[in-house]
């Protein structure tokens, strides 16, 4: 077992990489990464009340020589659709960390179909994906995003997949 679990060494990724604001929707998923940004006095945590505002604030922060990153479930990437049009027409780098829904063992019907229109939504809007369904893909996804994002200025999604962050439980006991 590693020292630090998974969102910990994500998050001192980001900070290497010098990500100073922190845009999410509340998510259990990203709890973890959340609390840190929030305890952290060199980053802004921003809560925002849609996901596609976190794409603005990603784009302000490469335009205002800052770094960014936005954390999101998947069922938020359906609300970003028209804003990721301003990531692929101006060519920001862009590098979002999607926790997914609608997978592995998934029991909320709510959460099907978005998950399952995640990829194709982002390839559709120019947004590379990457996956990390364990533990040990998480941070060779993370470290390959911020190059792709920073260096190679594309726009990126790093999937965290249901199998890592395992299942919600929804409805009555069985």
């Amino acid at each position: 077992m590693n020292a630090a679990p998974w969102p910990d060494e994500v998050y001192a990724t980001l900070r290497r990489r010098g990500t100073t604001q922190f845009a999410y929707v509340p998510d259990s998923g990203h709890r973890r990464l959340i609390e840190l940004a929030h305890a952290d006095p060199e980053v802004r945590a921003i809560p925002l009340t849609t996901e596609e505002e976190g794409v603005g604030v990603v784009a302000g922060a490469h335009l205002g020589l800052a770094r960014a990153v936005l954390l999101m479930q998947s069922s938020g990437v359906g609300n970003c659709v028209n804003f990721l049009s301003l990531i692929q027409h101006c060519r920001f780098p862009f590098l979002t960390l999607v926790t997914m829904r609608g997978e592995f063992g998934e029991q909320n019907p709510w959460q099907f179909a978005m998950g399952r229109a995640v990829e194709p939504v982002f390839e559709a809007m120019g947004v590379a994906t990457l996956r990390a369904d364990r533990p040990e893909d998480v941070q060779p996804a993370v470290t390959a995003g911020i190059g792709m994002a920073d260096r190679g200025g594309q726009a990126v999604a790093v999937l965290l997949g249901q199998r890592l962050l395992g299942a919600k439980a929804f409805g009555p006991p069985a």
